[in-house]
């Protein structure tokens, strides 16, 4: 069984809040909180090309939202999916809106601080991409130049700290950035590969270019801090359904792409 809620950004910092709105407590051992409840909440960025996105038939679909029915269904549990925007990833785990998050959030150590990750399930390039003719190779070529980012990304922070100079204009989720820049608002970006094919896709002139690869990044399931029960269950299942190649046929059948032999073994 399959729910949808919706979240917005707007008051996640107030856990108590969080409680007062229905959201579950913190217990000592959130995975048997999950079983007794019968369900399990999952925190999905939506709009995002490839990972979360809305199919022909309106149902919601991606390698991430499969993932999550998968983690569900291996709980035996139901399965809640939890819309939120990108900004809003961190703050909807720190809150407990949902019970975990499987949203395309690379583990950097700033958010390590704030959650607490599984092992990588996923990767994605971020790439700086614009028009064929326009001269970027680098960050410092980036001065002077308006750049367009998703906000709160990995993107984000790193344009602004290796771009000082460069005008940037920051959109709420990926699919108001694909939005931008295909109405012509923007046309130099950083995002990641799936978000510029979706743009390419849509755009009806001259499509953009990847200039400079910024990173490989590492993406891993976030749940709140310090239930390791749920993290350890959560480990364990994407060890085993790598090794058993589930992982990759869920990844591959929306990417086009193998997940790297050495995924699970990646630190973290």
């Amino acid at each position: 069984m399959t729910s949808i809620t919706r979240r917005s950004a707007f008051g996640l910092a107030a856990a108590g809040a969080a409680l007062a709105l229905g959201g579950r407590p913190a217990f000592a051992d959130q995975l048997a909180d999950i079983r007794k409840a019968g369900k399990l909440r999952v925190a999905v960025a939506m709009g995002v090309p490839l990972f979360a996105f809305v199919d022909a038939n309106v149902k919601p679909t991606g390698s991430d939202v499969e993932t999550a029915k998968l983690i569900a269904k291996d709980l035996g549990v139901d399965f809640e999916l939890v819309e939120i925007t990108n900004a809003a990833r961190v703050p909807t785990i720190q809150t407990r809106k949902a019970d975990i998050l499987v949203a395309n959030l690379a583990i950097t150590p700033e958010r390590k601080q704030a959650v607490d990750f599984t092992v990588p399930y996923a990767t994605l390039n971020i790439v700086v991409a614009g028009p064929e003719q326009v001269a970027i190779k680098e960050y410092k070529d980036l001065v002077g130049k308006r750049i367009a980012v998703t906000r709160a990304t990995v993107n984000d922070q790193m344009v602004t700290q290796q771009a000082k100079g460069a005008e940037i204009v920051r959109f709420e989720d990926d699919a108001t950035l694909i939005t931008a820049v295909v109405s012509g608002q923007a046309d130099i970006v950083s995002t990641q590969t799936a978000v510029l094919s979706a743009m390419n896709e849509k755009r009806s002139g001259a499509k953009l270019v990847t200039k400079f690869v910024q990173q490989e990044l590492n993406l891993g399931i976030a749940l709140p801090k310090g239930e390791t029960a749920l993290k350890g269950w959560l480990d364990d299942w994407i060890k085993a359904k790598f090794a058993s190649g589930e992982l990759n046929a869920v990844f591959k059948k929306f990417h086009d792409r193998d997940l790297p032999a050495d995924l699970v073994q990646r630190a973290v």
